[in-house]
């Protein structure tokens, strides 16, 4: 057997099937319209309140990740015997702890560290 015989083609990869141009077209489909919804949400004001608008245009993001891991990274329990979906959600946790974790320790520096208004009029 030549090499060639062995060769892979480019139609695997890691165990799991490339995406097909359909595939691609319905990721590349969402993800206009995930990004078009949040765009006219923030340009026209749609929803008065600001801090109601982030978390929603935050959601469409966390969406939008699903689609590109989904339809163009072709991330599935099934891939590459599940490492990498276990890898994905390790790397989810340790974001949130390394985020979580610097917001509370400049929440506190904050709180704990700046001089008050009463303070800072007492200062020479």
């Amino acid at each position: 057997m030549s090499a060639h015989d062995h060769a892979d083609h480019g139609h695997t990869h890691g165990g799991a099937a490339h995406g097909s141009l359909k595939g691609y077209l319905i990721g590349f489909v969402l993800s206009v319209i995930l990004t078009a919804i949040p765009f006219w949400m923030v340009m026209t004001g749609a929803i008065d309140n600001k801090q109601a608008t982030a978390v929603i245009v935050m959601a469409f993001a966390a969406v939008q990740i699903v689609v590109h891991m989904v339809f163009f990274l072709h991330m599935n329990p099934a891939s590459e015997g599940g490492w990498s979906m276990l890898a994905l959600i390790f790397t989810v946790i340790l974001v949130v702890i390394v985020l979580s974790g610097s917001l509370w320790v400049m929440y506190h520096l904050n709180a704990n560290m700046m001089p008050g208004l009463h303070e800072m009029r007492q200062m020479p």
